[in-house]
């Protein structure tokens, strides 16, 4: 029997990113318990697994790499060599190459990369003595003496030249990575017991249209009913084979936090929180960028250095919380940090520099803060390779609401500031709202309608486009959709609003007729609705006409848009 060669590859480039996830995770571990031999050996037999997949696969490169690699891990086992900064910085360097070697575009290499080389050599002369052999090499602080001598930390003197500068941020192994997914087998058992279930009903449906003339409505109903239940037991099962936890995305930017701090002479440590909760794979995969952006951010503007913080009365390590929690039909997401928190003059200040808001100092904290993802703001003095060009917070704001999500900022001078995220837990079905204008249906995203109210006879006469109510004694603006999207016909004598927020903002849709609560799949937008703003996706209705789904966030921002110009003239 001849073996698939790639199907075998497709495996070997999955696994050993798993495998090397866990070696991360030990390498960072082994930095702060550089005596725990579990931590040494979890290392050495990720590097040998490796190595024998590439003996199998015939990658000479992989091989001969590994082999180097664990003839200094084995005098590290062996005690020949105590496990010190400039051994570490090796590790980590040893570990982005396998990365490389490893992913679906290295191992087809000729040649071994000038990086592997640069390790290699690396690895011959700390075996050779010149760090740490035949003796005991300064070893990497613990907890408590790394918070008596911070600055030390930072650098040591004749420490091996590392591949990757400090503070930036390895990402290129996610990107090409196989779309592949873990299942559960009960949950592939359930699909298959589901199907049988299916097809016995399907049968059932058959028997009873051929023999119309002895089926009752009871007997029919039963069997859509029947049919109804199995279908979205078929659904929620195919979703759940998609759910996977956050852990193991989480614990990707521990080794992001010790580059940076290190980098910029602080302390920190990242803390996970609910690393079990699940989430669809989709909303996973865009997750990535704007949790780096949030946690770069945490450490480069929130974090104070050791020293300040002692001065405070604070521990000199800092702390970045990512905590993940189930909500409702949502995922909430925080990025938080103990550091200096936000401070609001700064950023009014800020503010009426660039012309983002034209009166900061009367909006409230959360209104303000909300500033920080606007696009060219930042409140850092100078650009540096992590700050200062005003790019990073609006890649997050961006990409949250590329995903139906919003943000909000909370924060407490000299405490530290969090970053909330509210997402969608998949973003394949939506719970929506469905309202009618005209001929037209628009579904609204359930988690953004607050309340429905019926909009007056005499706003309702007014030939605008948008208008204003009183909503228990507070204004709230409203939008037309009829006029905003051109729909024919005239307004009916009787309308309705739909009150929507989004991030702090609320605003009312008005729309002739409310039909209530329903679960849809969403579909790419024809061509025709690309650039339409305040259009989302679409969705197939029961009576197969296609529903618009209404893009709150950007209908709110084009409102107020307009509102501001209108003022203006």
């Amino acid at each position: 029997m001849e073996l698939d060669r790639n199907l075998i590859f497709q495996s070997f480039v999955v696994e050993s990113a798993e495998g090397l996830a866990q070696m991360e995770h030990a390498i960072l571990e082994l930095e702060s318990h550089p005596d725990d031999k579990e931590l040494v050996q979890g290392i050495f037999r990720v590097v040998h697994t490796a190595k024998g997949n590439a003996g199998i696969l015939e990658l000479p490169n992989l091989h001969a790499f590994a082999h180097a690699f664990e003839d200094l891990l084995d005098e590290i086992r062996n005690h020949k060599i105590a496990v010190t900064p400039e051994v570490i910085n090796v590790l980590f360097s040893a570990l982005d190459v396998l990365r490389e070697m490893t992913s679906a575009d290295g191992a087809a290499r000729d040649e071994m990369s000038p990086a592997a080389k640069k390790v290699i050599q690396n690895c011959a002369e700390i075996r050779a003595g010149g760090q740490g052999k035949g003796k005991k090499a300064k070893k990497v602080r613990g907890k408590e003496s790394a918070e008596a001598e911070p600055e030390q930390e930072a650098e040591e003197e004749g420490a091996p030249e590392v591949q990757e500068t400090a503070g930036e941020v390895k990402a290129e192994h996610h990107k090409n990575s196989l779309q592949t997914l873990r299942v559960d087998v009960s949950k592939l058992d359930r699909l298959l017991d589901l199907t049988g279930e299916i097809a016995i009903a399907r049968g059932r449906i058959a028997l009873l249209l051929e023999h119309p003339e002895k089926t009752t409505w009871d007997e029919i109903r039963e069997a859509h009913r029947l049919a109804d239940t199995l279908h979205t037991d078929l659904q929620e099962t195919v979703l759940k084979s998609r759910m996977v936890p956050v852990g193991p995305l989480f614990r990707q930017y521990a080794r992001m936090v010790r580059d940076i701090s290190k980098a910029n002479g602080k302390l920190a440590r990242l803390q996970v929180e609910g690393e079990d909760v699940e989430v669809d794979t989709s909303v996973v995969e865009h997750l990535k960028d704007p949790l780096l952006h949030m946690i770069r951010n945490a450490i480069d503007h929130g974090l104070e250095l050791p020293a300040e913080r002692k001065r405070k009365g604070k521990p000199p390590v800092g702390t970045v919380t990512v905590r993940a929690a189930h909500e409702g039909g949502s995922i909430i997401l925080e990025v938080s940090d103990d550091g200096e928190g936000l401070n609001r003059q700064n950023i009014i200040e800020v503010a009426q520099k660039s012309g983002l808001a034209s009166e900061p100092e009367k909006m409230a904290d959360q209104e303000l803060f909300q500033l920080i993802f606007e696009a060219g703001f930042s409140t850092a003095k100078t650009v540096s390779d992590l700050s200062g060009r005003g790019v990073g917070m609006d890649v997050v704001k961006r990409n949250v609401q590329a995903l139906r999500g919003n943000t909000l900022i909370s924060s407490r001078e000299g405490m530290g500031t969090t970053v909330h995220i509210r997402l969608p837990l998949t973003l394949a079905i939506i719970e929506g709202f469905g309202v009618g204008v005209g001929e037209e249906t628009f579904v609204i995203p359930m988690d953004q309608v607050v309340e429905c109210v019926e909009l007056s006879a005499g706003e309702n006469d007014q030939e605008r486009n948008e208008g204003v109510i009183q909503l228990r004694n507070e204004p709230l603006p409203y939008l037309h959709l009829r006029e905003h999207f051109a729909v024919k016909g005239a307004r009916p004598a009787r309308q309705n609003i739909v009150v929507v927020q989004h991030d702090a903002k609320r605003a009312g849709l008005s729309v002739d007729v409310l039909y209530g609560s329903t679960q849809t799949v969403i579909k790419p937008l024809p061509m025709l609705f690309k650039d339409v703003p305040g259009v989302s996706g679409s969705a197939i209705l029961g009576n197969g006409r296609v529903a618009l789904i209404l893009d709150v966030g950007a209908l709110l921002r084009n409102f107020q848009a307009e509102a501001e110009a209108a003022r203006t003239e």
